[in-house]
């Protein structure tokens, strides 16, 4: 018997299971979703994927309506694995969305977070900006889990793609989002590398004085490489020097950073620069200066000995001026 007729006698079954009769009043959903995942199976093997994806979702709502929510989870995650290369960016963030919602109704926050993390990375070339919302929401099942160094993973997987995609704002929030798990996990040289991130993403969007502030605010968990590269850095932005900033971003720990941050050092825009003023140039041949006539007569009367802004005086009495007798 061919894989395709045993899948198709696997789905008789499971109909059958799923009818009531006189001696069975009420449909085995736990029998049919088996039988839907026997016939899953025979079909993958047979290469008919669209099929076998369809299999899998009966089996999972069988599961569901049978109240077995890990088995009803298990199964829209095969359903994402065998339907990965057909199926569209949508189509697996829901299923991945659906299968992570029946994990945590079942208690199991792990694999709830860890069937996101599936489907982000089967999505991420093709639909980078879903990817980012399943990492960010493994990041958050697995924070309600009390496993702050799996989430710190997610979200920093998050962060460097919103660089990539020079979405810096969304960016900036990201990685203080990813600096608050360090934090809470006690992870201090994360943190450190985690400013020197952040102070770039700033810089890219043109903000040095927020820059500035992401430093103080965080760069006392900086080791000594770090603080230094930093310092000289915001030093060459404040003075507007150029060459001092192109210096600093070439540094060797810069430059050793993930790609997606060394990447950004590469195209941060650098400060303008202060031209020195242009020196004066002397004409040869040219005009006199101008002279105005009012100060070339009191120099002529300089060297005659008078003065021509010398208070005038009156020989008259004053009853001759007010035309007394």
């Amino acid at each position: 018997m061919s894989k395709i007729n045993e899948a198709e006698e696997h789905c008789r079954a499971a109909e059958k299971f799923l009818k009531t009769s006189l001696l069975r009043w009420k449909p085995d959903y736990d029998s049919a979703a088996d039988e839907y995942s026997q016939a899953a199976q025979c079909y993958r093997i047979a290469r008919d994927l669209n099929k076998s994806k369809q299999c899998h979702l009966k089996a999972s709502e069988n599961h569901k309506k049978n109240r077995s929510f890990f088995h009803s989870a298990k199964a829209l995650e095969n359903a994402i694995i065998v339907c990965k290369e057909t199926a569209s960016p949508d189509e697996i963030y829901t299923l991945a969305c659906d299968s992570s919602s029946l994990y945590q109704q079942h208690g199991s926050g792990d694999s709830g977070a860890n069937v996101l993390d599936k489907a982000a990375k089967i999505i991420e070339e093709s639909s980078p900006e879903k990817a980012v919302k399943l990492y960010q929401q493994a990041a958050e099942v697995s924070s309600t889990e009390s496993s702050l160094h799996q989430g710190s993973e997610y979200i920093s997987k998050a962060s460097r793609i919103l660089v990539r995609l020079q979405m810096y704002d969304q960016a900036v929030d990201s990685l203080r989002r990813e600096i608050g798990f360090q934090q809470e996990a006690g992870n201090t040289g994360a943190i450190g590398r985690l400013t020197v991130a952040i102070v770039l993403v700033q810089l890219a969007r043109g903000d040095p004085v927020a820059a500035e502030k992401a430093y103080k605010e965080w760069g006392n968990n900086c080791e000594a490489p770090e603080m230094a590269t930093l310092e000289q850095l915001l030093q060459a932005y404040d003075e507007e020097d150029r060459d001092g900033a192109k210096r600093a971003l070439a540094s060797p720990f810069i430059r050793s950073m993930d790609v997606e941050y060394s990447r950004l050092a590469a195209s941060i825009p650098l400060p303008e620069g202060i031209d020195p003023a242009p020196k004066a140039n002397v004409r040869e041949n040219a005009a006199p200066s101008y002279v105005s006539p009012v100060s070339a007569n009191a120099m002529n009367y300089k060297e005659d000995g008078e003065n021509p802004y010398a208070p005038v005086s009156y020989d008259r009495q004053p009853e001759e001026e007010d035309g007394l007798c």
